[in-house]
């Protein structure tokens, strides 16, 4: 299809980025959603139809062949819808580690998740407020509860949403002014707060560096996890050192990044940790080991 003249395609935005915190904002200013746990997209239709792209602006449309389709059903000319692409199951939960092979095979039981509006008819509405946005996202994409769905919010009572999003077992929350406008890049006008879990996870080794502190070297189901800090009160910190020593390897007992290769004491298996990492992320990360025992 040739381009009418003056007439380019609509361009990627790079996204907003919220920035993290410990607790969710309290105040009444804040609208609050889940965070779904799947990959960022941006969905965009111009004159020359629908594609679909990546958090880093690569076009993902055959893979999401399915939502492309369905997005050239709604009812606008034009429009730019930020989101993020799941593997829902039966219950609506995301279920990332499903979301690779469902892209092979299965597009179809892909589900877009909308919930910004950047760019509508000709518009480009990113100076408007949040609340204004979000209302014409609904408008486009009503009743959106197929495979693009409408990301739902509370206003304020951010503590009580947070609490229920952790008793759901999901990822955790992002809260976002409501009046705020959209503004790529990392932003505090939206903010993620993260469930944490427990876990026990196997002991591969310690790894010390100068003047940072100690990390243990974990790993899950016989594959490597990442690191998590050892936070342990000094009595069981010394038994720990007096295992690691008594038990020193000269290899991992897991594949391992290459990167680790002479900085490590690897001790072998027979330790597992207990420890507390941030909910959804596909290593360890933020992780502490709080206790451990001899298996």
């Amino acid at each position: 299809m040739r381009t009418p003249a003056g007439r380019a395609r609509l361009s990627f935005v790079k996204p907003l980025e919220p920035a993290q915190v410990e607790t969710p904002p309290v105040s009444d200013d804040w609208l609050h959603e889940i965070k779904y746990d799947g990959f960022r997209t941006q969905i965009i239709r111009d004159w020359a139809g629908v594609r679909a792209f990546s958090r880093n602006g690569h076009d993902w449309s055959a893979r999401y062949w399915p939502v492309v389709a369905a997005a050239e059903k709604l009812p606008a000319e034009s429009f730019i819808i930020d989101g993020e692409m799941i593997a829902p199951e039966p219950d609506g939960r995301p279920n990332f580690h499903a979301i690779h092979s469902r892209m092979t095979w299965n597009a179809e039981l892909l589900a877009f998740v909308a919930f910004d509006l950047l760019y509508l008819n000709g518009e480009h509405i990113r100076p408007l407020p949040l609340i204004e946005r979000k209302a014409r996202l609904w408008n486009l994409i009503k009743p959106a509860k197929g495979i693009i769905q409408y990301s739902e919010h509370v206003e304020g009572n951010g503590a009580a949403f947070f609490e229920a999003v952790e008793k759901m077992g999901l990822e955790g929350m992002v809260s976002k002014r409501r009046h705020s406008s959209y503004r790529s890049g990392k932003m505090d006008t939206w903010v993620k707060t993260k469930c944490w879990d427990v876990g026990d996870f196997e002991l591969l080794g310690i790894k010390r560096e100068p003047g940072k502190p100690v990390v243990a070297l974990m790993a899950k189901e016989g594959k490597y996890a990442g690191g998590a800090a050892v936070a342990l009160p000094n009595g069981l910190r010394e038994r720990l050192w007096q295992r690691v020593q008594e038990g020193r390897a000269a290899k991992p007992a897991r594949p391992v990044p290459i990167a680790f290769a002479g900085d490590v004491e690897w001790v072998k298996p027979g330790i597992t940790g207990k420890v507390r990492f941030l909910r959804g992320e596909h290593k360890l990360r933020h992780a502490t080991m709080h206790s451990f025992r001899e298996d």
